[in-house]
């Protein structure tokens, strides 16, 4: 049988300030129960009651609990990127700023590891339907990672694939961990084994 691809969302009109308060609180509402009971405990209707919304608003703003979840990581990262402006990365080389920045963010998921495993689950099982939201993560990331390595001009498409590396094993870093496969030395050695790519962009290599 042919396999159908889901066709692209329209892009939705820009929020009113109304709209947008209304989401703070679902996103909120979704990262509190999370951090209680983990993917299996964000319900949408216990989402709908506690952000004080109708159930069919939820559904309109996410389609589905994957799509909510996934859209609540990619908030999670925003107000880490937040933080990493006010307290930058004191690293010497561009490598070791990402690799302690990435460690910071990964120490900011271990202390709600609910949180973490529902959201890392979310963008496992995320189809093509949650593209939009999966491609915000990515792009929160990216951007992330650009501001600790500070290169004071534009990535080089060498930089840009080492980021794009990093990124992924920084992910996958996460459903090690979250599955007990890794511990976190584990998971700080491979994220420096990684970010060691920029130096080497860096030298031409």
């Amino acid at each position: 049988m042919p396999v159908h691809a889901h066709p692209p969302r329209p892009a939705a009109p820009p929020l009113t300030e109304r709209q947008q308060a209304r989401r703070r609180r679902i996103l909120r509402a979704s990262a509190h129960l999370a951090c209680r009971g983990g993917f299996d405990a964000v319900q949408m209707r216990e989402v709908a009651e506690s952000s004080q919304v109708a159930l069919g608003t939820l559904y309109r703003y996410f389609p589905s609990k994957v799509h909510l979840l996934v859209a609540t990581m990619q908030d999670q990262l925003e107000q880490m990127h937040g933080t990493l402006h006010r307290r930058p990365p004191t690293g010497r080389s561009a490598a070791e700023r990402v690799a302690e920045t990435l460690m910071r963010a990964f120490h900011g998921l271990q202390r709600e590891p609910g949180l973490a495993e529902a959201m890392v689950r979310a963008l496992t099982f995320a189809d093509r339907s949650v593209s939009p939201e999966v491609d915000q993560v990515s792009r929160q990331t990216t951007a992330i990672i650009l501001d600790a390595m500070a290169l004071g001009t534009a990535p080089t498409a060498e930089q840009l694939s080492a980021v794009r590396v990093i990124e992924h094993t920084w992910h996958s870093t996460l459903i090690t961990w979250l599955s007990g496969r890794a511990s976190i030395a584990q998971v700080r050695t491979d994220i420096e084994t990684a970010c060691r790519l920029i130096d080497l962009t860096d030298q031409g290599i």
